[in-house]
Order: C-alpha cells, then structure tokens, then sequence
C-alpha cells in the first residue's frame, strides 16, 4: 500500500513466482496495474560442497505470464531490482546473510538503510550517468558532501532543495 501511495499512475510492475506478490499487488493496485511474472526453471540440485551451498541449480527455462491488464511482455524482468539489491546487500553489510553486521533494533536497522538510500543517491556519481542518480532526476543541482548529508539527517527539519530556477523563455513557443 505504501508504494501505491508513492507511484503517480499506471505502473508496470514485474515480480518473480512468490504467490503472496499477486493477492498483495491486487489489494494495493486494483485494476490499476500491468503486473507479470517471471519464472526460472532450474535443474539439479547443487552440490554439497560450501561453495554451492546456497547457490541455485541451474535455470534451464524462463517463463513469463501476464497476471494482471496489459504489460509489455518484453519489459517483464526482475533484472533491475535484483542489480539493486545486490548493490544494496554489497553496500550496506547489514543486509548480507551470515554476518554479524546486523542491526538488534528496527530502529537502527531502518536509519542504516536510509543513510546508504540517501548516500548512494545524493553523494555518489554513478558512472553511467556522470552524476548523481538526484541530479539526473533534477531534484539536487549538486553532488551532496558527507557533511552535507549528516546535517540533513540531524537537522530538525528536512532542507529545502537548493535548485537553480527555472529559465524564463522570452516570446512564444519554439
């Protein structure tokens, strides 16, 4: 419900075979939604060595199906979410299984993960975009200093945007 409440329109959301995710998408998006899911095949059991512990078998198929209003079939993938949660996981090491870098408090847990969100998205020039994810959304002019990130998060209030305004075209349109 909560991203529902964050996404302006209809969006097209993909998700893998976990059941929960249809009942979920359809109380929160209705009608509302192109929704389709991707499905790996996998065969063989990996081996009982370490290293294959807790790796897949290998996928032998890919199955897509629509569940929900029209979604283009070609945009039906996990990929994008999957590259930002291993980012995530690599980033912020609370996230990684079997460490004892993990958070005894939700509190804690919860400002960990939104100083590597607001870090990765404000401070970080990512090499594809040559700026800022913030800047390349235009809501920062600027790339963000670590000092300037902690105040933001100490501060009582959230700053305003420092953004150049707008140009004023002079005359009709082009």
């Amino acid at each position: 419900m909560d991203v529902r409440q964050r996404i302006l329109g209809r969006p097209q959301i993909s998700s893998d075979g976990f059941s929960p995710y249809v009942d979920a998408i359809e109380q929160a998006f209705g009608s509302e939604v192109d929704y389709g899911q991707i499905v790996k095949v996998y065969a063989g059991e990996p081996g009982p060595d370490t290293a294959r512990r807790y790796s897949p078998g290998v996928v032998v198929d890919v199955r897509k199906a629509v569940i929900a209003g029209g979604p283009d079939r070609k945009k039906i993938s996990t990929s994008f979410v999957e590259r930002s949660n291993l980012t995530i996981r690599m980033q912020c090491r609370r996230l990684t299984r079997l460490t004892n870098a993990f958070s005894k408090k939700l509190e804690n847990h919860a400002a960990a993960v939104a100083l590597f969100v607001s870090h990765y998205n404000l401070c970080r020039v990512h090499e594809s975009l040559r700026v800022t994810p913030a800047m390349a959304l235009g809501v920062a002019d600027h790339i963000w200093t670590i000092g300037e990130l902690i105040d933001a998060a100490t501060a009582d209030q959230p700053p305003a945007p420092r953004m150049r305004p707008f140009a004023v075209i002079q005359g009709g349109r082009d």
